[in-house]
């Protein structure tokens, strides 16, 4: 299952940025784990988004999961709004893409 992540700061830049190097440690492991496909801050930066590939059989744990052990979440810096997503067009392409590593 595909799953976007919109994250939106709760707090100032300056003080989003202050955890942003923990953030980015946090996402790059879950990139390793195969659950985060892209990343990266909207334009303008007031947030940023996610897609991510979540097992099925526990799509709402690990989203849960990767939403709870995120440094903004932890420190309160930011929210996610977790959208459970079913790709039509394109999802061939995007299961290429994105195929699991050996």
């Amino acid at each position: 299952m595909y799953a976007i992540a919109i994250i939106r700061y709760r707090r100032p830049l300056d003080e989003v940025l202050t955890a942003v190097d923990a953030h980015r440690a946090y996402l790059k492991g879950l990139m390793e784990q195969g659950l985060v496909l892209v990343s990266g801050p909207l334009d303008p930066r007031y947030g940023g988004a996610l897609l991510l590939r979540v097992p099925d059989e526990a799509a709402g744990a690990t989203l849960d999961r990767i939403r709870d052990g995120d440094p903004f979440t932890e420190k309160g810096l930011a929210q996610y709004e977790l959208l459970p997503w079913a790709p039509v067009f394109g999802k061939e392409e995007l299961d290429r893409v994105f195929a699991p590593k050996p």
